[in-house]
């Protein structure tokens, strides 16, 4: 889907609304019985959604300001059973508090390639990251994407 023509100015309406076109966009594809789950997540900075940066450079200004605010990560999930049409969702939030980090590690992490491919220029989960995170509300899963807990509790509804 095209994710970018998608755009709210609520952020959880804007993700659930990404969310659910991902189900709309793979439901038709689908024949046999099964239980779908599509989800999307974006990084809010000061009030300011930030998704994968466009280039270095803009992921370079997303790392070098992280500390400044919490990262926050507002993400939604949609389960459907293909079988019954049964379909709902839920959100999941989380902050993520940075130390300031070293232009050793955010050279690194944009070399590499992950800085482009992660909402707000990160990959939570890169071990490079680990020294610099502050605190963090929410869990492991729930800041990188796709938290297990809600996705087991909407799976159960469906069946």
């Amino acid at each position: 889907i095209d994710e970018k023509s998608i755009r709210h100015e609520n952020p959880e309406e804007m993700v659930l609304s990404i969310a659910q076109a991902k189900t709309n966009a793979l439901l038709p594809k689908i024949k046999e019985p099964a239980i779908l789950i599509t989800s999307d997540q974006i990084i809010l900075f000061n009030g300011q959604i930030r998704e994968k940066p466009i280039d270095e450079k803009q992921a370079y200004e997303f790392l070098s300001t992280s500390h400044l605010h919490p990262v926050e990560t507002i993400g939604a999930v949609v389960v459907t059973n293909t079988q019954t049409g049964k379909s709902v969702h839920g959100l999941q939030k989380g902050k993520v508090y940075f130390k300031s980090i070293s232009n050793e590690v955010m050279s690194e992490h944009i070399k590499n390639g992950s800085a482009l491919r992660g909402a707000g220029g990160f990959i939570i989960d890169d071990p490079i990251f680990v020294p610099f995170i502050e605190k963090m509300e929410g869990s492991m899963d729930n800041v990188m994407g796709l938290d297990s807990e809600l996705t087991e509790k909407l799976i159960q509804q469906v069946l």
